[in-house]
């Protein structure tokens, strides 16, 4: 605890994946105060046609109240 999951187009290096990995759990152990062992990131590729109902709906829309940051676009 916690997992965070990072929904992106395809296309991301694995190289950039594992730079992002890093940051994010750095910045949940410092931040929350959880141990390193705690943490688990994993990532879901979404192709870009099937955004806005895969993710923009279900996840930005509907639980809009859940949003700490919301995105500068809509559709």
């Amino acid at each position: 605890m916690p997992h965070i999951i990072v929904k992106l187009w395809p296309g991301q290096s694995e190289q950039k994946k594992l730079r992002l990995v890093e940051a994010i759990t750095e910045n949940v152990t410092t931040i929350l105060g959880y141990g390193n062992d705690a943490v688990s990131v994993s990532f879901e590729e979404v192709q870009p046609p099937d955004w806005r109902d895969q993710v923009y709906r279900p996840d930005i829309v509907q639980k809009a109240g859940n949003l700490y940051k919301k995105p500068g676009y809509s559709m």
